[in-house]
């Protein structure tokens, strides 16, 4: 039998241009904007609910999280103009127009709602302010996810249906992770549930990308990518096993908080890593094509029978 093909591109260059955008500036605005919307929508819950100290911090949390995201993502587009350019137009279409329509009005009321928080001042105008951003909360957990599967890159492309589940389940962790630092253990019972659903789905979604896309799994179980990865699953087991356990001690239930907050920048690096190492060996290019385009000659067989 012959050895299976070893894919090669023209003077040994990469078929693919490796993602331009910077790091950390990058990894940091899919961590910070993950958990600027899952913050807000659990302070959004928190104050109807009668937990009013969950409210606050989880509203601080969500406009200083939205607010740094936003400058990670001006730093990567190197002047502040080039953000107030993608609002010019809005274009359903594109994940990066949403995406900046989300941010945009999303840092705006998380940070009014937090002024009037500080302030006392405006409280029906800053509640309603943080409704506004509790409601566009679970689009900014996961509208980074489709921006990123929807490129070419073929880690990320081939894992267009478990990024939004990992993102939105570590954005999840990583606001709960937030709480659980700053509220005192008997007051975040609810939150500390939220976590442990938002670790499940998280590991669900990252073995999936680890053994479900083919060969494109690789990238996300091998070097850094797989270094990041594993440390981000062991953190998250950790912090959901700790916020368990922590339900009468302070001190676990921040160690908890911290354990997710360091998975959710483990998960963010790691996937972005494995981005860039899928765009530079051709065969994670090119298997996947062919495997799609045999995938469609075996429908239309069946079909002409």
């Amino acid at each position: 039998m012959a050895e299976p093909a070893e894919f090669r591109s023209y003077y040994g260059k990469p078929i693919l241009k490796e993602p331009a955008w910077k790091q950390p500036d990058v990894p940091l605005y899919l961590f910070l904007g993950g958990v600027a919307g899952a913050s807000a929508s659990m302070a959004a819950l928190a104050g109807p609910t009668g937990y009013s100290r969950v409210g606050r911090v989880a509203t601080l949390a969500a406009a200083a999280t939205s607010v740094a995201s936003v400058g990670a993502l001006i730093h990567d587009l190197g002047r502040p103009e080039r953000f107030l350019y993608m609002l010019r137009v809005f274009k359903p279409t594109s994940p990066l127009s949403v995406g900046s329509w989300i941010l945009a009005p999303f840092s705006g009321l998380a940070s009014a709602a937090a002024l009037s928080r500080m302030t006392g001042r405006l409280p029906r105008l800053g509640a309603l302010a943080g409704a506004g951003a509790g409601v566009l909360g679970p689009a900014m957990c996961t509208y980074t996810a489709v921006l990123l599967a929807d490129t070419a890159t073929p880690a990320w492309h081939e894992g267009h249906r478990a990024l939004p589940v990992l993102f939105a389940g570590s954005a999840l962790t990583g606001g709960v992770g937030v709480v659980l630092l700053a509220v005192p253990p008997a007051e975040v019972v609810p939150a500390r549930r939220l976590g442990v659903v938002g670790a499940a789905a998280e590991l669900v979604a990252s073995s999936r990308l680890e053994h479900g896309l083919g060969v494109v799994s690789e990238t996300y179980r091998s070097g850094r990518a797989g270094t990041l990865l594993k440390a981000s699953k062991a953190l998250t087991i950790a912090g959901a096993a700790l916020s368990v356990l922590g339900r009468r001690s302070r001190a676990v239930s921040a160690l908890a908080g911290s354990a997710y907050l360091a998975a959710g920048l483990c998960t963010r690096f790691g996937v972005y890593s494995a981005g860039v190492v899928s765009t530079r060996d051709p065969k994670y290019v090119v298997v996947p094509q062919r495997e799609r385009r045999a995938r469609v000659a075996r429908a239309e067989a069946v079909e002409r029978r």
